[in-house]
C-alpha cells in the first residue's frame, strides 16, 4: 500500500509523523510524498488555535481533492477533540484518537497482534536515514501535561503526562545513529516533566546524560522546555558539546499579572534567574521562547510590561501567538477579550522585535567558523551548490560548495546575516573552535 503522511503543529506531532513512517515501512508498505499518488493518507492534526484546527480542516479536504480514492485516516489534537466534525470530513475513513495514536498503525491495518509502539520500530532492522530524507530524528520521549494552564488546549487533547521508559529511548536513538542520522531532537508535551509520575524529579537530567552515555549520535537537542521543573545542575550538561546549544523557554507573558491569570508557574523573576544560570553555564546559548499576544485582560499597561521583559531577555527568536479561545479552556470564558485589531497590532510589533532579536543573535557569530549539520541541497549555481543546514545554536546556515553535503557536519565560516539567515563560506580546517 502507497501511504501519505502529513502533520501541522508542535515538533511532537513530526516526531509521530516520523514514527508512523518507519512503522509503515517496517509493515511493507511504501511512502509515498503527495496525496495524489497515495491508497491511503495520515494526517496528524492541531487544535492549538482556531487557525491550527482550521489548517488541519484545510489540510484534509485538500488531500481529498487531490485524491478522492484514498482513505483518510485523521488523528491528533483536533481529530481527539472534534471527532465528529472530522469524521464528517470528505474522505475521511477512520478518526483515532490521542490515546490511540501509539497504535495507529495495526489499527489501520487491522493487524491481529499488538505492535508495540517503541518495541518493533524498524530503526531497529536497520533503516537507512535517507529512506525518510532526514538527517534529525524527531523522537517523542513523554506525552501529556499534569499542568493546567489556562489558554492551553493540548492538556485535554493530550491528557495526564506519561513518560517512555529510558531504556526505550536510548534504544531508539542509538538504532537512529546507526541508520545515519546526526541529530536526535527530544520532544514531549511538558518535557520537562519526563519522569515525574514516576517519582524521578530529575528525570530529564538522568534521560539526557543516558543518552550522551550509552549513543553515538553527534548531536542532541531539546525541543520546548517548560521554564520550571529542572533539577539542579541541569546545565551543567551542556559541557558535553554533542549537546546543542538552543533551549525554548516558553514564557507566553513578559508580565507577572498575565502570567497569573495563565496560571503559568513562573514570574519575571523566575524566568530571568533561570535565563542567567543557562547563559553563564552555557556560553553562546540560542534562547527561544512563545509569546501571546492579546491574552484575556491584557491591558496596554500590561503589554508594554511584558515586551520590555522580552527586549531585556534579548531572545534570538519570538514564536508569536495570537490570543485564540479553545473551547474548554478556562480562559475562553474570562472577561475582558481583547479586540482582534489590537491583537494583530500586538503580534506585529513582538514578530518586529523577533525579527531584530534574530539579526542581533546571528550578527555576533559573523567571522566565525562553526560546524554545521547540512541538511539539504536548496539548488545549485555555476559556483557549485547551495547547502542549507543548522549550526548547534540553531542558525540557519546557506552555503555554496562544490559538492552536496547533505547529512554531515562540517565546518563554516560565517560571513554575512541574510533574511533567510547567514551566509557562509567553506574552510579547509577540521577545528571548529570559535573565532578560527
Amino acid at each position: 500500500m502507497r501511504v501519505f503522511l502529513d502533520t501541522t503543529g508542535c515538533r511532537l506531532n513530526q516526531s509521530e509523523i516520523d514514527t508512523l513512517a518507519r512503522q509503515f515501512q517496517q509493515a511493507g508498505h511504501t511512502l509515498v510524498p503527495a496525496a495524489e499518488d497515495a491508497d491511503l493518507v495520515v494526517v496528524n492534526t492541531c487544535a492549538v488555535t482556531r487557525e491550527a484546527a482550521r489548517s488541519s480542516r484545510n489540510m484534509i479536504r485538500r488531500a481529498h481533492r487531490a485524491n478522492a480514492a484514498a482513505t483518510i485516516v485523521a488523528t491528533g489534537c483536533y481529530a481527539h477533540l472534534s471527532p465528529d466534525v472530522v469524521g464528517a470530513l470528505p474522505g475521511v475513513g477512520q478518526v483515532v484518537n490521542n490515546l490511540d495514536k501509539d497504535r495507529l498503525v495495526p489499527l489501520v491495518l487491522r493487524s491481529d497482534g499488538d505492535v508495540e509502539p517503541f518495541d518493533q520500530e524498524p530503526v531497529v532492522r536497520g533503516l537507512a536515514a535517507s529512506a525518510l530524507g532526514r538527517t534529525r530524528a524527531f523522537v517523542k520521549v513523554q506525552d501529556g501535561c499534569d499542568n493546567r494552564c489556562t489558554f492551553c488546549v493540548t492538556t485535554i487533547a493530550r491528557g495526564p503526562g506519561r513518560s517512555r521508559a529510558t531504556a526505550d529511548i536510548v534504544a531508539e536513538i542509538q538504532a537512529l545513529a546507526e541508520a545515519g542520522y546526526r541529530e536526535a531532537v527530544l520532544t514531549g508535551v511538558h518535557l520537562g516533566s519526563y519522569g515525574h509520575e514516576r517519582g524521578e524529579t530529575d528525570g530529564l537530567h538522568a534521560l539526557v546524560a543516558a543518552i550522551l552515555n550509552d549513543t553515538d549520535i553527534p548531536r542532541v537537542r531539546l525541543s520546548s522546555l517548560e521554564p520550571w521543573d529542572l533539577s539542579p545542575g541541569f546545565f551543567g550538561l551542556w559541557a558535553n558539546p554533542r549537546l546543542c546549544r538552543h533551549l525554548h523557554l516558553p514564557l507566553q507573558s513578559g508580565c507577572d499579572a498575565t502570567l497569573k491569570r495563565m496560571a503559568r508557574r513562573t514570574s519575571q523573576a523566575a524566568f530571568r534567574a533561570l535565563v542567567h544560570e543557562a547563559r553563564s553555564q552555557i556560553p553562546d546559548l540560542a534562547i527561544s521562547t512563545d509569546i501571546i499576544a492579546g491574552f484575556p485582560g491584557e491591558t496596554d499597561a500590561e503589554f508594554e510590561t511584558s515586551i520590555a521583559f522580552v527586549r531585556e531577555m534579548d531572545f534570538m527568536k519570538l514564536h508569536v501567538f495570537r490570543y485564540s479561545p479553545r473551547a474548554g479552556t478556562a480562559a475562553a470564558r474570562f472577561k475582558g477579550q481583547v479586540p482582534d485589531n489590537t491583537k494583530k497590532a500586538r503580534s506585529a510589533r513582538l514578530l518586529a522585535l523577533s525579527d531584530e532579536g534574530a539579526r542581533r543573535f546571528a550578527g555576533r557569530f559573523v567571522g566565525q567558523t562553526l560546524p554545521v549539520l547540512w541538511e539539504q541541497v536548496a539548488g545549485a549555481t555555476e559556483a557549485g551548490f547551495v547547502n542549507t543546514g543548522l549550526t548547534d545554536n540553531y542558525l540557519r546556515v546557506e552555503m555554496i560548495a562544490p559538492e552536496a553535503l547533505t547529512n554531515t557536519i562540517g565546518c563554516a565560516r560565517l560571513v554575512q546575516v541574510t533574511e533567510a539567515g547567514v551566509r557562509a563560506e567553506p574552510v579547509q580546517s577540521t577545528l571548529c573552535e570559535e573565532g578560527a
